[in-house]
């Protein structure tokens, strides 16, 4: 893959451009996560009460289409199968999206496409009959926006330039940072103040994301498309995208048992946990605040432990399959906090050691897997690729909005139990095809 050098000179040892890139994923994760940390909670306690179900376009026949498929869903399970929808078409329009810039509107405009979209569609939600449209808009927005936004960080640096797993991390502590604060800030306004507060400071966080961009357009990579007359897909590109494949049902069932956080953990923090903490209450969606929290305190501890175990550090695709396995061991702590409550609730040191532990699992998963998309896939499928690796989140939260359904009908330690199970085996999995996929992405 080629890059467009910097245009604006270098920050701290990386191109300056990766500081807006950065602040842009920023302010547009702290609106996708404000928005998630409300979204089961808000179902549940509001919107699909009797006295409000009805004033929502269009979700008579959404219901009925789901019951279709799934049966007579009660209120908890219809939450959670428009949540697994919800967030899994978030992550399958990054696949038009990428389609999208690499053919036509280029990686920029279509950010800018994407930004705008998710803007409006988050203060939609805070007009009740538009919830299932606001949702349309925000997932069609959210495809624009997200494979475009990592490919540019990857555009910044020339192949072998041994910056660019560091480059994504850091990326990745962006992310993190705005999902941290968005609990906070929205779950606070909109569990105290009302939900549409929350939801409407969703919207202006998008907006401040789609501020930084505008400004800093002339710093960016320039768009990649023009390229693609003359880009030539050998046999060794054909074989690595066929080893990025081979990875993502394993992948996919990582996210679908990660992404109960905004899911079934919320009711089980709801539920089932002593929040009580020197005297007061931790709020519910302040636990969604945990994981992105931990992820930039725990970034540069991971990073230097990498450094120090030097040709020891384990391969990418090696380190995907810990990141599986300890991700089956955050949910065995929960199987344990679910046995010893036995129906009652459980300290939320519980909750607190497993997102310590999931924290770590997902440092060993995420970025590094959107590090080596960019390594290996061919220039002139770049976004799409992209595109089709984040559809792992799709499958995968498609799948976990299926799993939470059985939150109501198995008893929580079996439910935790289950969970674990998926994720080791899927570990396990990536084990077996490790030499051989190792040997494909020479990585």
């Amino acid at each position: 893959m080629t890059a467009a050098p910097p245009t604006a000179g270098e920050l701290f040892g990386h191109p300056r451009a990766l500081s807006y890139l950065f602040a842009t994923e920023m302010w547009e994760r702290f609106s996708f996560y404000g928005m998630r940390a409300l979204l089961v909670l808000y179902m549940i306690k509001y919107l699909l009460k009797p006295e409000h179900v009805g004033d929502v376009l269009g979700l008579a026949i959404f219901r009925g289409a789901l019951e279709t498929v799934f049966g007579p869903l009660d209120l908890q399970p219809l939450a959670s199968q428009i949540y697994g929808f919800y967030t899994g078409l978030v992550y399958l329009t990054p696949l038009l999206g990428g389609l999208l810039a690499d053919r036509v509107l280029g990686q920029r405009r279509t950010v800018i496409l994407g930004s705008t979209l998710m803007a409006i569609g988050h203060f939609m939600m805070a007009f009740e009959p538009l919830f299932l449209l606001a949702l349309i808009v925000l997932i069609l927005g959210n495809g624009a926006f997200k494979p475009n936004i990592s490919t540019q960080v990857g555009a910044l640096y020339p192949p072998g330039d041994r910056r660019r797993d560091r480059a994504f991390s850091i990326f990745y502590v962006g992310i993190n940072l705005g999902a941290f604060l968005a609990p906070l800030v929205c779950g606070t306004l909109g569990e105290e103040f009302g939900w549409h507060f929350g939801f409407a400071a969703a919207g202006v966080g998008m907006t401040a994301g789609l501020i930084i961009y505008l400004f800093a357009t002339s710093a960016l990579p320039k768009d990649a498309f023009a390229k693609r007359e003359s880009a030539i897909i050998d046999k060794s590109a054909w074989q690595s995208i066929a080893a990025l494949l081979l990875l993502f049902p394993p992948v996919s069932l990582f996210w679908a048992t990660y992404e109960q956080q905004g899911n079934t953990i919320v009711l089980w923090a709801d539920t089932f946990t002593d929040r009580h903490f020197f005297g007061g209450e931790i709020p519910v969606t302040w636990f969604q605040a945990f994981n992105p929290f931990m992820i930039f305190a725990f970034t540069p501890f991971i990073i230097a432990f990498w450094r120090w175990q030097g040709r020891r550090e384990p391969s990418t695709v090696s380190k995907m399959a810990i990141g599986l396995l300890l991700n089956a061991l955050a949910y065995m702590i929960l199987v344990a906090a679910a046995w010893i409550g036995d129906g009652g609730k459980s300290s939320w040191l519980w909750l607190f050691t497993y997102f310590v532990v999931i924290t770590v699992g997902e440092l060993y998963v995420s970025p590094t897997s959107l590090s080596l998309v960019t390594k290996v896939a061919p220039a002139s499928l770049l976004s799409m690729m992209m595109g089709v690796w984040l559809a792992t989140s799709f499958i995968g939260n498609f799948l976990a909005g299926y799993l939470g359904t059985f939150w109501s009908t198995l008893g929580q330690a079996a439910f935790f139990l289950m969970l674990a199970t998926i994720s080791a085996a899927a570990g396990l999995a990536i084990v077996l095809l490790n030499r051989k996929l190792r040997a494909v992405l020479q990585d």
